[in-house]
């Protein structure tokens, strides 16, 4: 209980840091060095703080995945709880919300969060394909193979029917399915 407090507390102080500061330079424009005088400037970051709340969520979100991607889990557990939270000021979360969610509990390690989400998605959408990818991935966490093979399983029945409802979700998030699916992932997003 006390580490979550810490840890919000840290996520609010960064958040406060994060929006009383001056745009910094994007880190792709930072990786690039520039000569002095060459009159490149860098491009500035955008400022979250004058997004709508799933703007920020969403950016969050991709930043988080980047890092994860990229081998860099110090750098996705520092912006994970703000992206969390950024969801969290949404309101009512949706299913493709508590998916992100989950999904960032997930890069963190975080099996009772990310497998808390996933039963809520599941709970009123019992055959929703990413909720059952989210929960196989929690249960892979927890070191519970059976329950994760249970969740595959129940999600190879369910992708055809789900897949041809068109769900927004299923289009922004169309590489975990195929590679749920066991397909190649796209290199272009959609």
């Amino acid at each position: 209980m006390a580490a979550g407090v810490v840890i919000v507390l840290i996520a609010f102080v960064a958040g406060q840091q994060l929006a009383n500061a001056p745009p910094d330079v994007d880190p792709a424009a930072a990786a690039t060095p520039m000569a002095p005088f060459a009159g490149t400037a860098g491009r500035a970051a955008t400022d979250i703080t004058n997004m709508s709340p799933e703007e920020a969520a969403s950016r969050l979100f991709d930043r988080v995945m980047r890092y994860a991607n990229e081998g860099k889990a110090d750098s996705a557990n520092m912006f994970a709880p703000m992206a969390i939270l950024a969801y969290e000021r949404i309101g009512p979360l949706d299913a493709h919300a508590r998916y992100d969610i989950g999904t960032v509990s997930v890069v963190v390690g975080d099996a009772a969060a990310s497998g808390a989400q996933a039963d809520t998605i599941l709970k009123a959408q019992p055959n929703h394909l990413l909720g059952l990818i989210l929960a196989a991935k929690a249960a892979d966490l927890r070191k519970d193979a059976s329950g994760a093979a249970k969740f595959r399983a129940r999600f190879g029945t369910a992708a055809a029917a789900e897949r041809a409802k068109g769900l927004k979700e299923y289009v922004d998030h169309q590489d975990e399915i195929e590679t749920a699916l066991g397909k190649p992932r796209s290199t272009t997003k959609p």
